[in-house]
């Protein structure tokens, strides 16, 4: 085993949810960048790269290790975020390809859609040992000077930073899709592996969806989830995602109007239980519906034409029309804001 300086099973510190970024006290705020939670581990030539379930994620990305291995810094334990920049923008869907069994396609997807680390804390180094009982406020720079150690040629990048809110909001606001959100961190606390002791606010957006099917909760007679459609240009009811935001003193009556509904045509494009890495042995488990009931949900991420996260019931629309749901509603993988387009321009040479 490499003389790592922490421990493969460490766990990064996480963020909660909130619906608004913090004021005052000593904040720092940073862009939430959409890709995997990577912790990356040197001790000479010998890198590792870990997800946040734990598993290493060196064999998928070989353009990384070597990116890395050739750091002028020998030894540390950063954390950041593991990315695909496709075009002038970040692509969650290239990153999750990028995950495949086959040794001949990792190979072929690592020069096809190389990919990007952006860091943003600095975890241990060789002539600190740990920083994990440090503040943010002696970590940051530190990772600045590893950073400086780096061929400017390599697939790494050092995350943005402010400490002025407006500017924060202004990154939440305008950019457009391409950020997954703003994470606020105090600068005078230590490294909490596996607590939630960030902030994040998500961009959220809102999309009116055909209510084309549901799933009974595991177990009972009561409706679990809605699954979600859009229609696609040749006027085909796609499933797009569901919804399990329905509490359990509306699901006895929401329960008996879906049964009323029951039959077909259900989705009419693509449906939901196809075969996929994904599957579950519930995926096929489900019963169409009439397309007759609309509901408004909150989303933050699209991937392949769907909700990649369960998405909020926020309201029914029985004042729309059920083909006025269309795909035109989805953002996804859209133009980034300038800090995205300004993090990308640093690899333009790369």
């Amino acid at each position: 085993m490499p003389p790592f300086l922490l421990g493969l099973d460490t766990e990064p510190m996480e963020a909660k949810s909130v619906e608004t970024l913090p004021a005052g006290g000593n904040w720092q705020f940073e862009p939430k960048w959409d890709g995997f939670r990577c912790l990356v581990f040197k001790a000479g030539k010998e890198v590792d790269l870990r997800a946040k379930s734990g598993k290493s994620l060196s064999r998928y990305f070989p353009e990384m290790i070597e990116a890395v291995r050739s750091a002028g810094v020998d030894t540390f334990v950063l954390d950041g975020e593991l990315t695909v920049p496709l075009g002038d923008t970040l692509s969650f869907g290239a990153l999750q390809a990028r995950v495949h069994p086959a040794e001949s396609r990792v190979q072929k997807l690592s020069l096809e859609t190389p990919a990007l680390l952006v860091l943003f804390d600095c975890l241990a180094t060789a002539k600190t040992g740990s920083l994990m009982d440090a503040p943010l406020a002696e970590r940051r720079p530190m990772l600045e000077r590893v950073m400086a150690g780096f061929d400017g040629a390599t697939r790494t990048r050092l995350s943005p930073l402010t400490h002025d809110l407006a500017e924060a909001q202004r990154w939440l606001d305008e950019s457009h899709g391409a950020l997954d959100g703003v994470v606020a961190k105090r600068t005078d606390i230590a490294y909490a592996p596996g607590v939630r002791a960030m902030l994040k606010v998500k961009h959220l957006r809102s999309a009116d969806c055909v209510v084309g099917g549901f799933r009974y909760a595991k177990g009972v007679q009561e409706v679990g989830s809605l699954l979600l459609g859009l229609y696609n240009p040749d006027g085909k009811l796609d499933h797009v995602g569901f919804t399990s935001a329905i509490s359990r003193m509306e699901r006895p009556a929401l329960t008996a109007k879906l049964e009323a509904l029951r039959g077909e045509p259900g989705f009419t494009g693509d449906a939901p239980g196809g075969p996929s890495r994904w599957s579950t042995d519930r995926s096929s488990d489900w019963q169409p519906l009439r397309a007759e009931l609309v509901v408004e949900v909150t989303y933050d991420q699209v991937t392949d034409g769907r909700f990649r996260h369960g998405t909020m019931l926020r309201r029914w629309r029985p004042d729309k029309a059920p083909r006025q749901c269309t795909r035109e509603q989805l953002q996804q993988e859209l133009r980034p804001g300038r800090l995205v387009e300004d993090v990308l321009r640093l690899g333009e040479n790369t």
